[in-house]
């Protein structure tokens, strides 16, 4: 049956194309995804400025609460405590360990302000000059001697330059007195780097490290990179699971595309099968060879497949690295492991395909078959219906999951699967589905369409199987496509709404070098000005009370001076006051002060974003939506407990009638690098996280939708071409190309409002319950466009996949063997 099989690919080369290229697409998908999950459970950093440490020691980057399972990653940057340094050193195997002050320090050529010794740890060597005393710096580039001026803690410092170290690029180096006192942490490391003797075996000497104090990571290797830039270490988890997500809906969307190109191919063979059968040939000769045409097909795309799958994972890196998902420094890392992941996902998809396939035109009765082989009516199996109800009821309960126990931004992770069970459940009773849709539309078409509107109707009435075949890609890329637009839309919508209903700031002054506290004494002091405060985020942790509504991946954190019932802190207060909010005091949301007991007046113990646990007073309580809470902390607070200590925000509230921005320009004028904006930067750095989620499912989605097209395009042409013979006996009974064109046109038009209305319907099954709960407004939210533009590409590719090869079947003469099967 094997050589039967390659015989019969030989002679049916354009039936087979679309399997070809379904699985060509679906390996360089999957392994793609599988190169990112690779290059995000490595997540190898070359060191750099630790490259001549043998180890380095940081601080953990996650927290376990009480009576919680899994750790809350700590989005700052914890540090090692100064006071640990002797005990580093005197661990067995340590020859020499160096603490290392890092901050923001901004200037020519420099980014980051570092004590002298750590410039060992790389090493950096002077070219010139000597090593920095009290008021002087090493920088990478100038001349000893000169003075130079830097940006610091958002003031402006003047330092003598002491010497030059080249190999330094973006690095200044002080004094260890100097360093801290400009550290605004001084009681923590950013990291320590260790040497070891010679001959010492480095991993026993790590183990030791570790007991040293449970609360510290030791790096070695290549992981010594991950302190250099601790962003890379937060992006690890974010990048692991976008390519675990993508990469299963990729699978299971080739698998469809796959079953379905296959199915389509067997269901045009119907005759061929039967003559097989009719002269005694066996069920499991026939799934012997469609299983082996399907192998032959298959093998060879997933070769070609593999190619693009190389660049295609390293363009989606360099996207998720560009758009702040992935960190650029980690090398893009794709073993073997992705390949055999791509390769063995597409063969598997093809024998299971195969395997479905086969399963019908091999246990078909030769007499049967002959009946079928002219005109497919059968569909209906228990077995499909058993699947197809299970996915839907998989749906029905995701959607009751959705609008019941979700709230907020966390209804993403029930309704985004539920899309996938809707529309697989839609496609396993495609039939059922295109003939109560049809039923709908067919009136309207026909009248609207006369004749050939009528003979459409008929066409696709008698040919349910094969409207569903057509149907069943389209409504696939119009709900995945919608659903998943949409959802994006309505979240950064109404993040947006929650976070502005209660803005009360006029204007905003940034700076991405720090804004002093000189600063927002002189902000206070412009006429017109009401009120005016630091604005700085983070995240944390509440560990007391339990029941908290912060449970997986921490408390958004908000830090404000304390300030009067006028003041500019975007919170609506229920109870209480922010005048004392100075100190370890906070502010929670009322919803979680109303499920915990704790309200104003009682203690609640949180873990800052880098790691510190403070013990805070509850002075007020406000009102929020329901998965947009956050914590309200004084600022210098939260400041001091970020990884870069910084201050890049003061919002500002004018007083009634008053225009406080010449005010505010002339004052930021005279500080360099601080800038005046309105409050849309405050709201835009809000959903900024949002934003970048979005376009990476704009982008996935996008090449989901892609391969879906696919689909739609190669089961569009193949049934065309099919109906060759067809369209010849029309033209012979006196119909002229134009009239078959325009029952095609008619036909396609059923089609796109067959496959239209069920992913609007499957897209609707998914976004009503979301948007209820994420935005208290049943209607997603976004623009019309974004559905008007789905709907137009899905007709574009329907028509022309179509007419294109019905025009030129449609050149020939009837009578032409290119009609003949």
């Amino acid at each position: 049956m094997m050589r039967l099989a390659l015989r019969t690919l030989r002679h049916r080369k354009s039936g087979f194309i679309a399997t070809f290229i379904a699985v060509v697409f679906g390996t360089a998908i999957v392994m793609a995804c599988g190169g990112l999950m690779e290059t995000g459970i490595r997540s190898n950093v070359e060191p750099q400025r630790l490259a001549g440490a043998s180890l380095v020691v940081t601080g953990k980057q996650s927290h376990l609460r009480p009576g919680v399972e899994d750790a809350t990653p700590l989005t700052e940057r914890v540090g090692v405590p100064v006071d640990l340094l002797v005990k580093i050193r005197s661990v067995q195997g340590v020859s020499s360990a160096v603490g290392d002050y890092t901050f923001t320090t901004i200037g020519p050529s420099v980014a980051e302000g570092h004590n002298w010794p750590s410039a060992s740890l790389a090493p950096y060597h002077l070219s010139a000059g000597r090593a920095p005393r009290s008021g002087e710096v090493v920088v990478p580039t100038g001349k000893p001697g000169e003075q130079l001026t830097l940006l610091i803690n958002g003031e402006p410092k003047t330092f003598t330059v002491s010497g030059i170290a080249p190999q330094a690029s973006g690095h200044a180096f002080f004094s260890d007195h100097d360093a801290a006192q400009l550290v605004r942490n001084p009681v923590r490391f950013a990291d320590v780097g260790v040497l070891v003797a010679p001959g010492t075996d480095i991993s026993a000497v790590k183990d030791r490290l570790e007991e040293v104090d449970g609360n510290l990571a030791v790096r070695a290797g290549v992981d010594r990179g991950l302190a250099e830039h601790p962003d890379a270490e937060s992006h690890r988890t974010a990048l692991i699971a976008i390519a675990g997500s993508f990469g299963g809906i990729a699978v299971m969307t080739m698998m469809f595309v796959v079953a379905s190109t296959l199915a389509l191919a067997a269901q045009h063979r119907e005759r061929e099968f039967a003559l097989l059968r009719g002269i005694g040939t066996t069920p499991g000769q026939v799934r012997r060879m469609i299983l082996g045409e399907a192998l032959m097909v298959a093998l060879p795309a997933v070769v070609l497949g593999c190619l693009p799958g190389i660049f295609l994972g390293q363009f989606l890196f360099d996207q998720l690295s560009a758009h702040g998902v992935a960190s650029p420094v980690i090398e893009f890392s794709q073993g073997w492991i992705p390949f055999a992941a791509g390769a063995g996902a597409a063969v598997l998809a093809a024998i299971g395909a195969g395997l479905i396939a086969a399963r019908k035109s091999a246990k078909i009765k030769p007499v049967e078959a002959l009946v079928e082989a002219s005109l497919q009516r059968k569909w209906f199996s228990w077995i499909r219906l058993l699947f197809g109800l299970l996915f839907l009821g998989g749906g029905m309960a995701l959607l009751i999951v959705t609008a019941t126990v979700m709230s907020g931004p966390l209804a993403a992770s029930t309704a985004g699967p539920s899309i996938l069970c809707w529309a697989i459940g839609v496609a396993v009773l495609g039939p059922f589905w295109t003939k109560a849709v049809l039923g709908i539309w067919r009136w309207p078409v026909q009248a609207l369409t006369r004749v050939n509107g009528r003979l459409a109707i008929r066409n696709l009435s008698a040919r349910s199987v094969a409207l569903s075949a057509a149907a069943m890609p389209v409504m696939l890329a119009v709900g995945i496509s919608t659903a998943n637009l949409y959802m994006q839309t309505t979240q950064v919508h109404a993040s947006s709404e929650a976070f502005t209903r209660d803005l009360r700031a006029d204007a905003v002054l940034v700076s991405d070098a720090g804004l002093s506290p000189t600063v927002l004494s002189q902000v206070r002091a412009v006429p017109g000005v009401a009120s005016a405060s630091a604005f700085v985020r983070s995240m944390g942790a509440v560990d007391e009370p339990r029941k908290a509504p912060f449970d997986e991946d921490g408390a958004p954190v908000i830090g404000v001076d304390a300030q009067g019932a006028n003041g500019t802190a975007p919170v609506r207060l229920t109870s209480g006051s922010l005048a004392g909010l100075t100190g370890a005091t906070a502010a929670v949301p009322e919803y979680m002060a109303s499920k915990t007991g704790h309200g104003v007046g009682s203690d609640i113990t949180m873990t800052l974003g880098d790691g510190t646990t403070v013990k805070l007073r509850v002075i007020a309580t406000f009102a929020a939506e329901r998965g947009y809470e956050t914590i309200i902390l004084p600022a210098s607070l939260v400041a001091a407990h970020t990884t870069d200590g910084l201050t890049k925000q003061i919002l500002v509230r004018a007083a009634p009638g008053a225009d406080v921005r010449p005010g505010l320009a002339k004052l930021a004028a005279a500080h360099p690098g601080v800038q005046v904006a309105d409050r849309s930067t405050l709201v835009a750095s809000n959903v900024e996280d949002l934003q970048t989620q979005a376009w990476i499912n704009y982008m996935l989605v996008g090449m989901l939708i892609a391969y879906t097209a696919v689909s739609v395009v190669n089961t569009l042409v193949s049934t065309t071409l099919r109906r060759r013979r067809e369209f010849a006996l029309q033209r012979l009974t006196g119909s002229t190309r134009f009239q078959v064109l325009r029952m095609l046109t008619t036909e396609s038009t059923l089609v796109t409002l067959t496959g239209v209305t069920l992913g609007t319907a499957v897209a609707l099954a998914c976004l009503l319950p979301f948007s209820a709960k994420v935005s208290n407004d049943a209607l997603p939210t976004g623009p019309i466009w974004i559905y008007l533009v789905v709907v137009g590409a899905a007709a574009l590719l329907t028509f022309g996949s179509t007419l294109i090869p019905a025009t030129t079947a449609l050149r020939h003469a009837p009578t032409q063997p290119t009609y003949s099967d």
